[in-house]
């Protein structure tokens, strides 16, 4: 597989540092990850040719402006059932491609949640008079292309339609710009937007991604979320011949099953226009202590764009709450709604059950706990590991900016 892999992709550095993966047993051999693998890695060149167009000669840089001088390239669109590592392989393209500023990497939903709100300043701006009369969503895919001509999304999905109905414009403009697209979804592009308001109009988008992104399902037959978690705790607390040190080093082990040997790396998110710092993060999935989270001062838009941006977290050292942290508790409380919700894996370490974390007896929280309580021991169930990240329970059947590394 690692030879198949290198040959395919034709020694590029996503390839090497997938194939170095394989090696330390990150990541397990797989036709189907092996095929997105290459069209990933051919999408890389093609990248390098451009950039390369518009650098190595005197000529180049003369035309560099030249939208039309400058070779379009046709993205990718990856698409497959739920764990099949789409994520993981779109973060080794993306810190892998020789693109240094000009790229942004986010979920598809704050992309939009993103586009919403330029779209409305804009127009806010031509109402005063700030800017001249003309297209909003032609100045903010102008806008968004100055910003970054590489753009990569997770969990490419349409419900909203108002999304569907800027989605066509919007793309239409970036890809003339010579915008490249790079995105993960569960579904195929004719399955977008399914039985949406006035879908029909909706169409010529499907046509427009088949046209300008190169289309691959990951066909591996491995739920690879579920293979990590399945089995293992997920509540770790002290038997009665363990000490917490103990327990911490069970911890360490699920972390790197979860994000890798190397134990990722220190990252933020951009929430509510600062950032939020993550100490640890990698293969989808955040790494924090029980202060990280609740003994700040964070919530739940913080929380809400944690559980959007990944998958599985892991929180260290939960403690025993009670009166004089009803603070600590109300965050954890807020916590636990937005990654329920939002179909987020906990693995977690505490001294106690949930059921004996909170000893508060006065306040909303002492009753709002009963119903954390009744979710975290859900969150441990079989059935809610095997759901989709980013639907919850109501929903189960079915970076306003992007990651920043540090």
């Amino acid at each position: 597989m690692t030879d198949t892999v290198t040959a395919e992709a034709g020694g590029s550095v996503l390839a090497a540092r997938y194939v170095a993966r394989m090696a330390v047993g990150d990541i397990l051999p797989d036709p189907g990850q092996a095929k997105v693998v290459a069209a990933l890695a051919r999408l890389e060149q093609r990248i390098a040719s451009r950039r390369l167009a518009r650098k190595t000669s005197a000529l180049g840089w003369l035309f560099a402006k030249r939208e039309d001088a400058i070779p379009k390239v046709r993205g990718l669109y990856i698409h497959g059932s739920v764990g099949r590592g789409k994520t993981m392989l779109v973060d080794l393209f993306y810190e892998s491609v020789a693109v240094r500023k000009r790229k942004r990497r986010a979920h598809f939903h704050e992309f939009m949640a993103d586009v919403h709100a330029r779209i409305f300043q804009v127009r806010a701006d031509m109402k005063q008079g700030r800017v001249r009369d003309g297209d909003p969503i032609a100045l903010v895919a102008a806008a968004l292309y100055e910003e970054a001509w590489l753009l990569c999304f997770d969990e490419f999905h349409v419900t909203d339609i108002a999304d569907a109905m800027i989605l066509g414009r919007l793309f239409e403009k970036l890809f003339d710009l010579g915008v490249v697209i790079v995105a993960t979804s569960n579904v195929a592009p004719q399955d977008l937007y399914e039985g949406g308001l006035n879908r029909a109009l909706f169409l010529p988008f499907i046509g427009m991604i088949e046209q300008h992104m190169e289309v691959v399902r990951i066909e591996s037959p491995t739920d690879y979320r579920m293979e990590k978690l399945g089995g293992a705790r997920v509540w770790y607390v002290p038997a009665a011949h363990e000490t917490m040190a103990d327990v911490d080093r069970e911890m360490d082990k699920v972390w790197h099953r979860v994000a890798g040997t190397d134990g990722g790396a220190p990252a933020s998110l951009a929430s509510g226009g600062r950032e939020l710092r993550v100490p640890r993060a990698g293969g989808g999935a955040a790494r924090f202590s029980f202060h990280d989270l609740c003994g700040v001062p964070l919530g739940a838009s913080d929380y809400l764009r944690l559980a959007r941006a990944y998958h599985t977290l892991v929180i260290d050292h939960i403690p025993v709450l009670d009166q004089d942290t009803r603070n600590e508790a109300k965050r954890f409380i807020t916590l636990i709604d937005e990654l329920y919700e939002k179909g987020v894996k906990l693995v977690a370490s505490a001294p106690a059950e949930p059921e004996k974390l909170y000893l508060g007896t006065e306040g909303a929280e002492a009753f709002e706990w009963a119903r954390t309580v009744s979710r975290l021991h859900e969150m441990r169930s079989d059935d809610y590991l095997a759901r989709p990240h980013g639907r919850g329970d109501s929903q189960a059947s079915g970076n306003t900016t992007g990651l920043v590394e540090t």
